[in-house]
């Protein structure tokens, strides 16, 4: 007998993400965090647009853009000189900008969506030690009151951090190294005169060309509010690695105070300003780190407890909800009975190589700052914002499929599903979204149909669809400007604005099919019904 289907451990962003998604999915799970109350840091701070649309899909996004405020971009003063301000401006494809909103209230945010599905943190509970078995994980949890609880759980989900007990409970190899340099964060108001929505950054360099001292102001909500990070004042640095020996996150030292901060100002402000209104503050470490492996067995591992790294670009809490977000619906499924546990071994052949990419550019850029390179600074923007992630080798990807056209396609199986607009409904006197069809928790099929288009086909396919994905699959016929195909039992939108042919290269009749993720799970052309079958019984399968 089992207690719940999925234990997640750990109640910061990653872990809530978790909770929320597998509730969404239909699943059952519980959440635990050893913290008694929520910690009112503003740790991670930067949002990534490839997160915002993460939360579109979850139901979040409203709320988010009502308390989050956009960064515009940053201005940057090397040794003294002012450099090129940097324009966080994305194409018009993207539907999100950059944002940036403090941990907690992003904590809070989720913590509420999460209630919404009936499901509650479960405070002061510190997983113990957990055993697995053929059929299920056995945890211990300390509670509140000092006792034990033993918890039956099909699947434990460990988004417990950089100390994670549960990676150390599989014994994980989680090999990397730390930086030598501390450096505190502070909450604070700047009464500076820079333009609103702008990060600032100031870098001095010693004679051999080493960074010696730097400022990185990051606008938070409010006034002239900023987190603000710098190296530590070397009275202030303790130790944060701990027993465990990974030198990162917060430090046991002391605290920064005004006057620590108002320091640096006074050093490194390209203009007089004053620091104020400090909320928080903290010294803390950095190492970069990423698991060999984010699954044993029952139990996987995500966010920090499986990569750390510098925060340069604000990658590590976006990464680790995307964790999240790519195995939640992997598990609700295999908890359906709708695929075989071999759908849970794409989590970590996907999610790991991301990890690892992240590792090492975040390490780059903290060493050498960040650069366009010779990619230039269209595509910059675009990693930085997470839209570049795909999964190209992912075992759910058939690599014989037929590469009709790939070498010209401009979206191929693996990458993410673009958005696009004008998408017309007989119903709806406006306009809509790609992405308003695809918020559902299934996969989603997309005929697209021009005047050719035989007009059996649609229902054909849908049919077939629906019958390999266990009714796990909603269709819709994209018709092309021109078409007045009847798809009788299959919901139709025209592409108005002919967006969807140029963002996926679509060519009359295909089937172009979207994971739950958002990424493409394959493209069928011409479409057929036996080729859609087969493309998705790479994922529900019971073997």
């Amino acid at each position: 007998m089992v207690d719940t289907d999925v234990l997640v451990v750990g109640a910061g962003p990653v872990g809530l993400t978790a909770a929320a998604e597998l509730r969404r999915h239909g699943a059952e799970c519980r959440i635990v965090d050893r913290l008694a109350s929520p910690q009112r840091y503003a740790k991670a701070v930067g949002v990534q647009p490839r997160t915002m649309e993460v939360w579109d899909t979850m139901g979040l996004a409203r709320q988010v853009l009502a308390a989050a405020v956009p960064m515009h971009g940053q201005l940057s003063w090397v040794d003294g000189e002012e450099k090129p301000r940097i324009e966080l401006a994305l194409p018009a494809d993207v539907p999100y900008a950059f944002a940036a909103l403090p941990q907690y209230a992003t904590e809070e945010l989720l913590t509420g969506h999460l209630e919404t599905f009936g499901t509650r943190v479960e405070r002061g509970r510190e997983l113990l030690s957990f055993e697995q078995d053929p059929d299920g994980v056995e945890a211990v949890l300390r509670t509140p009151g000092g006792g034990a609880e033993r918890v039956r759980c099909r699947y434990l989900v460990g988004c417990d951090g950089a100390h994670s007990a549960v990676r150390k409970g599989l014994g994980l190899d989680f090999g990397g190294g730390a930086f030598t340099e501390s450096y505190m964060l502070g909450d604070v108001e700047i009464d500076w005169d820079m333009p609103a929505g702008y990060g600032v950054r100031v870098v001095r360099h010693r004679p051999d060309g080493a960074p010696d001292d730097v400022l990185v102001a990051i606008p938070l909500p409010g006034r002239n509010r900023y987190r603000m990070s710098t190296v530590a004042a070397p009275e202030l640095v303790g130790d944060a690695a701990g027993r465990d020996g990974i030198a990162h996150g917060l430090d046991a030292g002391g605290l920064p105070g005004v006057e620590h901060l108002q320091a640096v100002v006074d050093r490194l402000s390209p203009q007089p300003a004053t620091v104020s209104a400090l909320r928080w503050s903290s010294v803390f470490r950095i190492s970069h780190r990423l698991a060999d492996r984010y699954r044993q067995g029952r139990v996987f591992i995500a966010g920090d407890a499986a990569h750390i790294h510098p925060p340069t670009g604000a990658q590590g809490m976006n990464t680790g909800i995307q964790d999240a977000y790519n195995l939640a619906w992997k598990l609700a499924l295999v908890l359906r009975g709708a695929a075989g546990d071999a759908l849970l071994d794409s989590y970590g052949a996907e999610r790991r190589p991301v990890g690892e990419e992240v590792v090492g550019r975040t390490v780059r850029h903290a060493r050498a700052g960040i650069g366009p390179g010779g990619d230039g600074m269209a595509t910059l923007l675009r990693r930085e914002a997470q839209l570049l992630v795909g999964y190209p080798d992912s075992p759910l990807i058939d690599p014989a499929a037929p590469a009709d056209g790939a070498a010209v396609l401009p979206v191929r199986p693996g990458e993410r599903a673009p958005d696009c607009r004008g998408l017309v409904q007989p119903l709806a006197t406006f306009p809509q979204r790609l992405f308003d069809l695809l918020r559902g928790p299934h996969h989603t099929l997309l005929l697209y149909l021009g005047p050719d288009a035989p007009a059996d086909l649609p229902g054909a396919c849908a049919e077939a669809g629906r019958e390999a994905a266990r009714g796990e699959l909603d269709v819709y016929a994209v018709l092309a400007p021109g078409s007045t195909a009847d798809t009788p039992g299959v919901p139709a939108v025209r592409d108005g604005l002919d967006e969807f042919r140029a963002a996926y290269g679509a060519r009359s009749p295909e089937a172009v099919l979207v994971r739950p993720d958002g990424y493409l799970a394959g493209r069928v052309h011409p479409a057929d019904p036996a080729g859609i079958a087969a493309l998705l019984r790479r994922t529900f399968s019971s073997g």
